[in-house]
């Protein structure tokens, strides 16, 4: 009897250090197949060099690619700790359409009771964006704007067909600018937030496994 196929992995990419701690230090536990956690570097530059090198690893060649960690939130009315969950990035290389939204919302809701999480459109930008840029980009149709996360899913699809997506926790919205992270209330609850996401992450990559080509 032959051995099934290995199911392909999951590369879970993020910029920062805080960011990297905080999934590290969350659940491990209840992945299907290979979970690798990414610290690109901060800006689009970085994460394009990281994750086109990563995935260029034979072990890493068909995985499924997931963008987190923090996010200037751009609607009025969005929270630090606040949950966005992407339906495409964008930036000036295009739009990436992402895969399995609904099913991402209902596991993060379901991981964390209360938390509110949004839908829509994720921008990139490659600068931490302040004022009336916010407002330009919200006009555009974006809720939520990064440094990577853009770059990271267009990396990703560059280097061939595999899911995508992207799961951003607010850290700075409109009413709530930060100022410097972990040193505020708002960084803080980001923080425990991203800590919590990784079983959602896991049921979406258990729903759309894909055997190793």
């Amino acid at each position: 009897m032959s051995t099934p196929p290995a199911p392909a992995p999951l590369l879970i990419a993020c910029a920062l250090g805080i960011e990297h701690l905080a999934l590290r230090s969350g659940d491990r536990g209840g992945a299907d197949g290979p979970v690798t956690v990414l610290r690109t570097g901060m800006g689009p530059k970085a994460a394009q060099r990281a994750v086109t090198r990563a995935l260029a690893e034979p072990a890493l060649a068909d995985a499924a690619v997931l963008a987190t960690g923090f996010c200037a939130g751009l609607a009025p009315g969005m929270h630090p700790g606040d949950l966005v969950v992407a339906d495409e990035t964008r930036d000036a290389a295009g739009t990436v359409p992402c895969v399995g939204t609904d099913l991402l919302v209902k596991e993060l809701v379901r991981a964390l009771p209360g938390r509110t999480v949004h839908t829509g459109p994720l921008t990139g930008s490659d600068h931490v964006v302040r004022g009336h840029e916010r407002s330009d980009l919200l006009a555009a149709g974006a809720i939520a704007v990064d440094m990577e996360s853009a770059a990271t899913l267009h990396s990703a699809v560059r280097a061939g067909p595999r899911p995508v997506a992207a799961v951003r926790v607010v850290v700075d919205a409109p009413e709530h600018e930060l100022v410097r992270i972990g040193t505020v209330r708002g960084g803080i609850s980001a923080f425990r937030v991203l800590r919590s996401v990784l079983p959602a992450f896991y049921e979406w990559h258990r729903s759309l496994l894909l055997p190793r080509r």
